[in-house]
Order: structure tokens, then C-alpha cells, then sequence
């Protein structure tokens, strides 16, 4: 019963069941490429108009799914692979992939900073992780709460009109994209796919699990390398600092976080390939905290980043920067957030896979 929970990863498992070897992962890639295409042709179906329909909108977010998983099979698994065909279709997909995502962050982003702003900006006073900042003398609050009362209507006008130019651009980037020859040329090669995998002459006799567990220690060192300690003290103020330097850069301390988003999703992606339909539950269940947690701090720390931009805004009001300032601040905190969440879910799956 004990090997039911043992990671398909695992050198413990090796036993439990049939070896996954080049054979699963073709299988694993021409069901993507089968979904990619049914995708496109559904997005095809749809259309999109000015603001894109919900059919077409789903359509490309299954597009992205598709990609990412072709693209993270071939960097985990690109030693049973052409290699060639490797290098060359990687940045292709990377490109499919971030070039559909863009107006839905644009749109998701202040649909949150819109909805950060009401709350706010309401009559009850300010959430205790809001006060965490330096306060001002005492007495202020009242007349704080009035400005930015004053100033969100205004900031949220500004967010507005900055995060749909920039959506609407998107928007036009992705149709530009899908009608492009690069685009075509992708796709042709996601069609090949669908029936022929370029695997190397040794792949249908290798073992996935080294490989899988290859991506699994990538993850645990980047994890190991985050500061888990900080980040099990809900909103202990580390990620404000630098929050409104005058670098536009992002934020510094988010990059390694970031890094193991993405390493936490090739983990995620691997272990689909080895373990096949059945397992693709188990690994949701176990990771899915770890990995919203993750998906939580990206979008804070995104959002922060755009409300720091709309404060640099020339001539803007005070209240409107001020608002903008608190609604930063805000976002920082929900990072710090987000990281506490994820060391938690973290520690209890570490524990749990013990």
C-alpha cells in the first residue's frame, strides 16, 4: 500500500509498475500536439472580434497549455529527442505561448488593481498589512483614508487607461501572431508532431525517471535557495524594500521566485509524461497549492510593478500618487503573501513525500 504514494520519480518506485521510457513520452507530445491543433481550430471557428469572444479567449488559453507542455517535454526531456529539432522548436512555442498571454495578464491585472482600489479606498479602515508601512503622525488616518478616497477614482482612471492601451495592443499583437508565417510555420511543425516524434534511437529503451527527477532537484535547489525562513513570517515587510526606487527594472527580489514558478511547472510537466493520464490527478493535488501560491506572487508582484509605473506618470495629483503609492504598498504585501502561502504548502508536501 506504502508504494501508492511513492513519487513515479521516485528510484523507490522503480518496481511499482512498467518503465516509462521514450515510448510514453511520444505519447505524452502527440497528445499535446493533437490538443494544440484542436485548439487552433477552434480558435479559428470562434473568430474574435475587437475584445476577442469567450470561445476564442478559451481557445488560446488551451493554445498556451499545449505549448507549454511541448516546450517543457522538450527542455526536460531533450536528451531522447532530435536536438536540432529541439533548439529550433523551443523558442518557437516560447514565443506562441507569451505572445497569447499577454492580454489576458493586461486584462486579469486590472480587473486586481481595480479591485484593490475599492477596497481600499472603503469607509472601514485599512487592512493591518496596509499599516505595516512607516505611518504618518498621529491623528493622520481619517484625513489619509479622505485622500484616498479622493485620489483612487483618479488612479483608477489612469490604471485604466494605461493597462487597456496596453491590452488592446496586445490584443492586436496576438492577431498579428496567429496570421504571421512564423505562426504557420509552428504550427506545421506541431501537425508533424501529432504523428511523428524525433526521437533519438536509444529513447524507447531509456528510462524518463532520471530525467524527471533531474527537473524535481532542479525545483528543490531553487526552492532551497529562497528565503523560506523570512517567508514563514506572514507580512514581515521584506518586500517592500526597494518597492518605489526610481529603477524601473522588476523588482529583485521577485526574480527567484519566479524561477521556481517556472521550474515548479517543468517538475508539474514532467511527471505528466511519466506518469500518463492516471497520474496527472495525483500530481494536481499534491502541487496545486505550491503552484497558486506562486501564481498568486507573480500576478501581486506584476500589479505592483504597473502601479509603481502609474505613479512615475508626470503631473499627476498628489492624491492620485499617494493612492497609487498605497495601492503599490498593497500589492508588495499580497507578494509577501503569496510567499507565505507557498512555504507552507511547501513544507507540507515536503512532509507528506517524506
Amino acid at each position: 500500500m506504502a508504494q501508492q504514494h511513492l513519487d513515479p520519480t521516485d528510484p523507490r518506485s522503480r518496481h511499482a509498475g512498467p518503465v516509462p521510457t521514450g515510448d510514453a513520452l511520444a505519447g505524452y507530445l502527440r497528445a499535446q500536439a493533437t490538443e494544440f491543433l484542436r485548439a487552433l481550430r477552434l480558435h479559428r471557428e470562434t473568430g474574435s472580434g475587437a475584445n476577442g469572444s469567450e470561445g476564442s479567449a478559451e481557445a488560446a488559453r488551451a493554445l498556451r497549455r499545449s505549448a507549454r507542455r511541448i516546450s517543457a517535454s522538450l527542455h526536460t526531456f531533450q536528451p531522447l529527442l532530435d536536438s536540432d529539432w529541439c533548439e529550433a522548436m523551443r523558442p518557437e512555442l516560447a514565443w506562441v505561448s507569451g505572445t497569447l498571454a499577454m492580454e489576458h495578464a493586461y486584462t486579469a491585472r486590472l480587473e486586481r488593481l481595480l479591485a484593490a482600489l475599492h477596497r481600499l479606498s472603503g469607509s472601514a479602515a485599512f487592512p493591518a498589512r496596509v499599516t505595516a508601512a512607516p505611518s504618518p503622525k498621529a491623528g493622520a488616518p481619517a484625513q489619509e483614508r479622505g485622500n484616498l478616497t479622493v485620489g483612487a477614482a483618479k488612479a483608477g482612471a489612469l490604471l485604466d487607461r494605461q493597462l487597456t492601451l496596453a491590452r488592446t495592443r496586445a490584443h492586436s499583437t496576438a492577431l498579428q501572431a496567429l496570421g504571421s508565417s512564423r505562426f504557420h510555420a509552428v504550427a506545421d511543425r506541431v501537425a508533424v508532431l501529432a504523428s511523428e516524434v524525433p526521437l533519438t534511437k536509444t529513447a524507447d529503451a531509456t528510462d524518463l525517471r532520471p530525467l524527471s527527477t533531474a527537473a524535481q532537484d532542479r525545483l528543490a535547489d531553487a526552492v532551497a535557495a529562497l528565503p523560506l525562513v523570512v517567508a514563514g513570517h506572514p507580512y514581515n515587510a521584506a518586500a517592500l524594500v526597494h518597492g518605489l526606487s526610481p529603477d524601473t527594472v522588476p523588482h529583485p527580489q521577485d526574480a527567484p521566485w519566479h524561477q521556481v514558478r517556472l521550474l515548479l511547472r517543468l517538475h508539474r510537466y514532467a511527471r505528466e509524461a511519466v506518469s500518463g493520464p492516471q497520474g496527472n490527478a495525483v500530481v494536481d493535488l499534491r502541487l496545486l497549492a505550491a503552484g497558486q501560491a506562486l501564481n498568486r506572487h507573480r500576478d501581486a508582484s506584476e500589479a505592483s510593478a504597473s502601479a509603481a509605473q502609474a505613479a512615475r506618470t508626470p503631473r499627476i495629483a498628489p492624491a492620485t500618487a499617494y493612492a497609487l503609492g498605497v495601492l503599490h504598498a498593497d500589492q508588495r504585501h499580497e507578494v509577501e503573501a503569496a510567499r507565505f502561502a507557498f512555504q507552507q504548502a511547501w513544507q507540507k508536501e515536503t512532509v507528506g513525500a517524506s
